[in-house]
């Protein structure tokens, strides 16, 4: 199928004089319009918002009759601008999203470049959300991708923006953060702060508020989001939503339109289209790769761990977004833990909310009391390997598979080696932290033989047989 922006050279003259207003200037459109005191002035200004695609009216040939006949009156013009003039009819766009739940991501980006026109962007961060461009091509309609430049990406993130719009024949209209916020940052907490403080502080510089401003020039805008990447904060994404966070080009409340069109796909079913279509991706990628975002906090995820385990590595699960979809994290996922918790009594081991993970017969559920035991006893009979968790945790939820084989392996013939799990979220995080060294989910603690302090598992690589290797050097 042609590039959908190859096609906007091929309109009419007409069409090629209406330019797409760049992000953060439609204002300047509209106020290089002619005034409306006119008629002849609401119908030019009616003109000028159309999408670029809008459908033409078919062309009649003109008979002599018709050439002969005189000018339409003016009170037909008039009230078809008065009909321009009228309000559109509401959307009820939570409807909407239930009609497009089982609908495919073709089609939704479809439904949304037709409802919009050139009064929405897609938002493009250089990692696998370029299937939103590949989607946006094939519905044969024009659009427009922007992106935030962060200042501080990886090289390969930038030679991936370059080949993109090659690929597809456009321009990515990039957001700078402001220079000035960046400087006074930088200068009074140094170029690293967020490693000790929280990378809120610099998201917000360089990224929350570029797009704040991008997005004031836009009806809607469309996001690579899923409800897999972070199953404790995006599990309830819709695939189009009011936003909750962010104001449009009318402002106010209301005024900006998101749409999701993967929200409903699996990570693995988005790289089945992008390698089927052969479209370009991050190096990085190869490198292990899977969530990018800027240099200093994105690393390769290792087997067994979930792919927003690369980001901001050194804070807690629940703390892995940057604010840009702040509407969408649901907060609800850490009280119904704690209610959880609360529930099950002193232990925390309720099972209302996200359900329990590490279900085996040879996983052994521990108590509170049972994790004091083992920590006051100075000499056990067997080591002991217990993980600290939290079921709603994604990280948690990815290595459930090689722990369990683990259990198999440690608690067969020879495996002389218990192995456990203590919820350690609610009620007992307090105790965790300060007991049994909890910084984020999940820690692994090994209880040797004849030595009382636990030792904690210092790698994130959580296969088996990293996880076994451990084991054995202290055992």
């Amino acid at each position: 199928m042609a590039s959908a922006t190859a096609s906007i050279s091929s309109h009419s003259v007409a069409l090629r004089d209406l330019k797409a207003a760049r992000i953060g200037a439609v204002k300047q459109q509209v106020a290089a319009a002619p005034a409306a005191g006119t008629a002849a002035a609401r119908a030019q200004r009616a003109r000028a918002v159309r999408p670029l695609r809008a459908a033409e009216p078919a062309r009649q040939p003109v008979s002599a009759s018709a050439a002969a006949a005189p000018a339409a009156a003016p009170v037909a013009e008039d009230a078809a601008a008065a009909a321009v003039d009228a309000p559109a009819p509401a959307v009820d766009y939570e409807a909407l999203a239930q009609e497009l739940q089982g609908a495919s991501p073709l089609e939704i980006m479809d439904r949304a470049l037709a409802m919009f026109g050139s009064d929405i962007a897609i938002a493009f961060s250089g990692a696998e959300d370029v299937a939103l461009i590949e989607y946006a091509k094939l519905t044969g309609r024009p659009f427009r991708v922007f992106s935030l430049d962060t200042g501080r990406l990886n090289p390969e993130t930038y030679q991936l923006f370059d080949k993109v719009e090659k690929h597809y024949g456009i321009r990515i209209e990039y957001m700078f953060p402001d220079a000035g916020e960046v400087q006074a940052l930088v200068r009074a907490k140094g170029l690293f702060s967020f490693y000790e403080d929280g990378h809120q502080e610099c998201c917000r510089a360089r990224k929350v508020r570029p797009l704040r401003r991008a997005l004031r020039g836009l009806r809607a805008w469309i996001t690579g989001q899923r409800k897999d990447q972070s199953p404790g904060t995006r599990a309830a994404i819709p695939v189009v939503q009011v936003d909750p966070s962010f104001e449009g080009l009318a402002g106010g409340a209301g005024s900006l339109v998101k749409w999701n069109p993967v929200a409903n796909v699996d990570g693995k079913d988005v790289w089945t289209f992008l390698r089927a279509m052969d479209v370009p991706v991050n190096a990085l990628h190869a490198q292990g790769y899977v969530s990018i975002g800027c240099e200093p906090c994105t690393r390769p995820v290792l087997p067994g761990q979930h792919e927003r385990e690369g980001r901001w590595w050194w804070e807690d699960a629940k703390a892995k977004e940057c604010g840009l979809h702040k509407g969408n994290i649901d907060d609800q996922g850490g009280a119904a833990a704690a209610a959880a918790h609360k529930a099950g009594g002193a232990n925390g081991n309720g099972s209302a909310g996200a359900p329990d993970i590490f279900e085996s017969s040879g996983v052994v559920s521990l108590t509170r009391a049972g994790v004091e035991n083992l920590l006051r006893l100075e000499s056990r009979a067997e080591p002991w390997l217990v993980v600290l968790y939290a079921p709603w945790c994604p990280f948690c939820q990815a290595m459930e598979g090689s722990y369990l084989e683990l259990a198999e392996r440690l608690g067969g013939a020879g495996g002389g080696v218990k192995v456990g799990k203590f919820r350690a979220d609610g009620e007992q995080k307090a105790f965790a932290q300060q007991e049994l060294q909890l910084q984020s989910f999940p820690t692994i603690l090994l209880f040797p033989s004849r030595t009382a302090r636990p030792i904690k598992y210092p790698s994130e690589k959580r296969d088996v047989d990293s996880l076994l290797a451990f084991v054995n050097s202290l055992r």
